[in-house]
């Protein structure tokens, strides 16, 4: 559930003003209203002006026309309900300020003259061909990590992470001489920048070194070879050009920035760098966690900022760019379903082999996926209140549900059926996922299957746990469990077949957690007007709006990420994490993890720039 937004409403409806809610209170930001934004009210204010005036002109003729009944006509018609509705353009400003109150754009103010020398240094061509051949190295080096490695010092693949950290050190010289450096399980990277103040709460920003394994069978398909690091004048190439070398590497390039300019910050800041996210996270993030904690505390940092978030750009059309930080994450559940019975020959088959068994049980669970859920407490139903306030083009219906699902549960109901239909991708927000993604079985086609065995892999939604999903498993497949004859152990618990041992059973069911690894949804940040998440809302609207390559007015949704990052084993460190790499929508040529990685040069770079802002931002406020 995403809280912020319902409880911000309930404040308003309470007699407070709003203004308290729209701007930060620490420090000064840029103008209240930016110009954008006026120009958007004006128009949204034009066209309730005129569709006034016609309604207006329209009750003057019906009460004219039938004086003594024409007020009645009006209510039977439901038109007083058309002058609440009567714009199907996005909601305006008094609508969007209650339901998706936006932070103002800021911009260093203390730090104002070395922010626009910083400028002037990113704007700098020889200096964005330089920085460009340092992230193409980077991913020349293949940090692959794959989900078979033993522990650091056993297995030997982890070698190459050295490599990496030889050539940043290298690169890098003045990051690695300035802050103080510690390594975590040898290959974890913790960088410690030391402020003034040691009053202030330091802020925590990661990054992860790895990057998955490329497929041999692809290789003809990539443009350019997949750890070629090649720069062609618009593309960076390589496995690592969007996950996760960019952070990584454009982090350092803004320390770097910052050190040359002779920025001394009086917050601290620290940046940990694990190294096998892409795997199973134990070696790397897993290690750097309870490092982090006992130097800093539990609760020892103001604010996290990993990578995640959807890609920012106009993607409902118009000048309106939409940036999606994750401020939480689902759950997670990976659930072997194994079924044993007696083996023999095939020429003497039961009715049912394991295999059989399982593929009714797997069809069980596909037939009867997890119902879609929108809750006005859920971040999805938040993501849709601020679309339907700011998107220019946004389908009518959708509009006008969203402002009465306000009130309404019917209309919170067909919200839900409407999003489905029109947005697919909703399909994963609305509720838990699961998918069928090994399967294994039977060794020889004379001999009858002694075992069967599938991973079903979940996606855990926010109003959902752990648990919740392991029940739902058992109430699925306990009748199946009795219709094959089976008994049956789930999680631990025997659910079947103890009470009558003097049938003979045919075999057994047992659901397991696979891996060893679950996980619940993960808190939510908070968003209120004093919380950290404001000071990074307001460094992104004013980068996109300030933005060298063009932009408009720049909105700020919060989401829920659907896979999960290394920030899962961070939640003790802080109440505030999220989840964001500062990238557009056209700057990934092939999104990650496939072929053809690529990120758009000048799209990084200016990923690059935003952390210096941020830096600066987040060391006045």
């Amino acid at each position: 559930m995403w809280v912020p937004f319902t409880t911000w409403r309930f404040k308003l409806r309470s007699g407070m003003s709003s203004s308290p809610n729209l701007t930060p209170t620490t420090g000064a930001v840029s103008h209240n209203v930016h110009k954008h934004e006026e120009m958007h009210a004006y128009g949204l204010r034009t066209r309730y002006a005129r569709a006034a005036l016609c309604l207006v002109g329209l009750v003057g003729v019906i009460v004219l026309v039938y004086p003594h009944c024409g007020w009645q006509l009006l209510a039977l018609h439901g038109l007083s309900e058309s002058l609440q509705y009567a714009s199907s353009s996005p909601l305006g400003d008094g609508y969007a300020s209650e339901l998706c109150p936006q932070a103002a754009p800021i911009f260093p103010t203390r730090l104002h003259t070395l922010d626009e020398r910083l400028g002037e240094v990113f704007a700098d061509e020889a200096y964005k061909l330089k920085a460009y051949e340092a992230f193409g190295g980077a991913i020349r080096i293949p940090t692959v990590s794959y989900d078979d490695m033993g522990p650091v010092g056993e297995d030997e693949r982890w070698n190459v992470f050295g490599e990496l950290h030889d050539y940043l050190q290298k690169t890098f010289p003045r990051v690695f001489s300035t802050l103080n450096v510690t390594k975590v399980n040898t290959y974890g990277i913790v960088l410690h920048w030391q402020g003034s103040d040691g009053d202030i709460l330091p802020v925590l920003m990661t990054a992860h070194q790895d990057v998955v394994a490329v497929d041999p069978s692809t290789l003809d398909e990539w443009k350019q070879p997949p750890y070629s690091g090649f720069y062609d004048g618009t593309w960076i190439w390589g496995r690592g050009s969007c996950d996760d070398k960019s952070d990584l590497v454009a982090s350092l390039q803004a320390i770097d920035a910052l050190i040359q300019e002779g920025f001394e910050p009086r917050r601290t800041f620290v940046w940990a760098f694990g190294f096998d996210e892409e795997s199973s996270g134990t070696q790397g993030a897993g290690q750097l966690a309870p490092f982090l904690e006992e130097r800093y505390g539990k609760n020892g940092f103001a604010l996290l900022l990993d990578e995640g978030g959807e890609a920012y750009g106009p993607v409902y059309g118009g000048d309106v760019v939409f940036a999606f930080p994750g401020l939480s994450e689902k759950g997670y559940l990976d659930v072997e379903i194994e079924v044993t019975a007696p083996g023999g020959h095939s020429s003497v088959p039961p009715r049912h082999t394991t295999i059989g068994m399982l593929s009714a049980m797997v069809v069980e669970l596909e037939e009867h996926p997890f119902e879609p859920v929108l809750t006005r407490t859920s971040s999805a139903y938040s993501a849709a209140q601020c679309i339907a306030a700011y998107a220019p083009q946004y389908p009518d219906k959708l509009r006008r549900l969203t402002r009465k699902a306000v009130h309404s549960d019917t209309a919170l109901a067909e919200l839900r059926d409407a999003l489905l239909q029109n947005y697919p991708d909703y399909e994963a927000l609305l509720h838990t996922t699961q998918a069928v993604d090994i399967i294994e079985g039977g060794l020889k086609t004379n001999a009858l299957p002694e075992r069967a065995a599938a991973v079903v892999n979940h996606r855990i939604s926010e109003d959902s746990s752990v648990a919740d999903v392991q029940v739902r498993l058992v109430s699925l497949l306990l009748p199946l469990a009795a219709r094959f004859n089976l008994t049956m152990e789930a999680f631990g618990q025997r659910t079947a077949g103890e009470r009558s041992r003097s049938r003979k059973r045919s075999g057994h069911l047992a659901l397991t957690v696979a891996f060893g690894y679950a996980l619940d949804p993960s808190p939510i940040t908070p968003t209120g007007p004093n919380d950290p998440f404001r000071i990074l809302a307001g460094t992104i609207r004013g980068a996109i709006e300030r933005s060298t390559r063009g932009s408009g007015l720049a909105v700020v949704v919060p989401q829920i990420e659907k896979g999960n990052t290394d920030t899962s084993r961070y939640w003790r460190l802080t109440s505030s994490i999220v989840r964001y790499s500062h990238i557009g929508t056209a700057d990934r040529f092939n999104g990650f993890h496939t072929i053809n990685e690529a990120i758009r040069a000048e799209g990084w770079i200016e990923s690059a720039r935003f952390y210096t802002r941020l830096l600066l931002n987040l060391d006045e406020h």
